[in-house]
């Protein structure tokens, strides 16, 4: 029993052992996990601030005045270009744009009115302006000479190489993105070339080294004035490679770095270790502590082990005469299980024919509205079908075979729309699957109006189309031309005696999803019957069915859109919702 014991204690302390392993190591993948999506996530960030800014210096090299300035300065463009420039940073929200003639005085600025305005100061030491005037463009971040506000300065050439008029430049501060930061978990922090923290949401971090700088460093950022008279001392920390270690061994970290959308800049992640491992290790203590228990268990089993076998004896003679007195039980209760067993079986055959039933029950119910729906529809294009032959057989008589051609083959057309839906119809029973795809809605009302535009013309009625007609939305194009079909043909069906009658359809298109509109100017849904519009056989024609609407309503929701009754009274206005392609 005793060596049981010690080997217990042993298993114990490996078990403790592998779990702390476990546990740092479960802390550091988690960790690095949280670090790289963070950094990605930072990186994305920067880079779309910078991407509205970018744009913006070549726009205004294009801008007639700015080389006009530069070529020809004079009191009144300069007053224009400055005026512009103002208003161009109030609406950027960048921190200034400016212009600098070639021998590097700035002319123009967006601070122009500010006591501390860039007019008249030299820039012509910055690497941003040599860079530009030589190459055509260049990015520095730096200090303001004059503002004192670090920025990323944005500069383009105006002019050519062989003949440069001046630079453009713009300078873009990143306040909201490190205010973002700031907000995080981890710490973030942007640094270029030379390993100086020039964007991170701690202050106190600004403008200092991750790693002591060397004479060469400082001579290029001392000469170009990049960051003042700063120190740019060392972070106090420790970066190797992922790890980051700091004086108090609680605030070591891992670090994830990424490349910065500035050139030679990298953006880093500094995630804190201590949280995932306070989590790790708290799983590591319940595995412990579940391996104790289970290692007493154990004892406590072995011990129990023995004194079961000697009541196991004693137990069995007793068991094998209650066997005897058992068995004959058993029997009975085994013939009533069968019994029970057979009646279950005939009670799930009655619920399967049963459920069947109804479901065909169902689809007949189904079937029948489909049925008198497609009746409904089909009318239209065997009328339009007859009117063409009509008209081809004149067109025939009078010797016109090319609009005879034309003619039948609409009618081919329309013959096979009318197949279409009598195939929807045929293959109810094994739901075929709708063509769902990019449907222009246009070229549907087209084909819309090639079904019912005579009875509109016949009507006296203005059909307006409003929109864009060439929005594209998610749908099946005989399906998107039955709901068209039906609202316009009740549109029509309700403006009967009215003066002037009239039919707007218009078109709205979002980010997302296109609204289409049927208006018309009758006298509108009575009020008895707008709850239940779209129940199917509820009608207020003596003529109709009371199917259009409730199938519409049904084609639509099968799109992922809505069909819906938004106006009732001064005329009707029904608004159909699809999804755009």
């Amino acid at each position: 029993m005793a060596l049981v014991a010690v080997i217990g204690l042993v298993l114990v302390g490996a078990v403790a052992l592998g779990a702390a392993r476990w546990a740092r190591g479960q802390a550091v993948a988690a960790t690095d996990a949280a670090a790289a999506e963070l950094a990605r996530a930072n990186a994305g960030l920067l880079t779309s601030e910078l991407q509205k800014f970018r744009l913006l210096p070549l726009v205004l090299t294009e801008y007639p005045d700015v080389p006009a300035l530069l070529d020809a300065p004079s009191a009144t463009v300069a007053a224009r270009v400055n005026a512009r420039l103002e208003l161009l940073a109030r609406r950027t929200d960048a921190a200034a744009i400016y212009v600098i003639d070639a021998r590097g005085r700035t002319v123009a600025a967006s601070n122009h009115r500010l006591p501390t305005s860039f007019v008249g100061q030299n820039y012509g030491f910055r690497p941003y302006f040599r860079d530009a005037m030589r190459d055509g463009s260049a990015e520095l971040f730096a200090l303001g000479t004059i503002s004192g506000m670090p920025g990323l300065y944005l500069a383009q050439r105006i002019g050519t190489l062989a003949r440069p008029l001046g630079v453009v430049v713009v300078k873009i501060e990143f306040e909201r993105v490190q205010s973002a930061w700031a907000a995080q978990q981890g710490t973030t922090i942007v640094t270029d070339r030379h390993g100086v923290v020039i964007v991170t949401g701690r202050p106190d971090w600004h403008f200092r080294a991750v790693a002591p700088l060397s004479a060469e460093s400082r001579r290029a950022i001392r000469s170009s004035r990049q960051y003042g008279t700063l120190p740019l001392s060392p972070l106090p920390l420790t970066i190797a490679g992922a790890d980051m270690r700091q004086a108090d061994p609680d605030a070591a970290g891992r670090v994830a770095s990424v490349a910065a959308p500035l050139a030679g800049a990298r953006l880093h992640v500094l995630m804190p270790l201590r949280p995932a491992l306070a989590s790790a290790n708290a799983n590591a203590r319940l595995v412990t502590l579940a391996a104790l228990a289970l290692i007493v268990g154990a004892l406590v089993l072995v011990w129990r082990a023995r004194e079961r076998q000697q009541l196991q004896a004693a137990a069995r003679a007793a068991l094998e005469a209650q066997v005897a007195e058992r068995t004959a039980e058993l029997r009975e209760t085994n013939k009533q299980l069968e019994a029970e067993s057979a009646e279950r079986a005939r009670a799930d055959q009655r619920y399967r024919a049963a459920r069947e039933e109804l479901a065909q029950a169902s689809r007949l119910g189904s079937l029948g509205q489909i049925t008198a729906g497609v009746a409904h529809e089909i009318n239209q294009p065997v009328a339009a079908i007859r009117t063409f032959a009509d008209n081809a057989r004149q067109l025939l008589d009078r010797g016109e075979t090319a609009r005879a051609t034309d003619n039948l083959g609409r009618i081919s057309a329309l013959t096979e729309r009318i197949g279409t839906i009598t195939a929807e119809l045929r293959n109810f029973a094994r739901k075929r699957t709708p063509e769902i795809g990019a449907v222009e809605i246009g070229s549907a009302l087209d084909s819309v109006m090639l079904l019912i535009g005579d009875r509109v013309r016949a009507a006296g009625v203005a059909f307006e189309r409003r929109g864009d007609l060439t929005v594209r939305v998610i749908a099946d194009r005989v399906r998107l031309e039955q709901v068209l079909i039906n609202l316009v043909q009740n549109a029509l069906d309700a403006l009967g005696s009215t003066e002037a009658p009239r039919v707007i359809l218009a078109v709205e298109a979002a980010a997302e999803r296109a609204r289409i509109t049927v208006t018309d100017n009758g006298p509108g849904v009575p009020p008895d019957l707008r709850d239940q519009l779209f129940t199917p056989f509820v009608t207020g024609r003596e003529a109709g069915l009371g199917l259009g609407l409730a199938i519409s309503r049904d084609i639509a929701r099968d799109f992922g859109g809505e069909l819906i009754l938004v106006q009732a009274g001064e005329g009707a206005q029904f608004e159909l919702t699809l999804l755009r392609a």
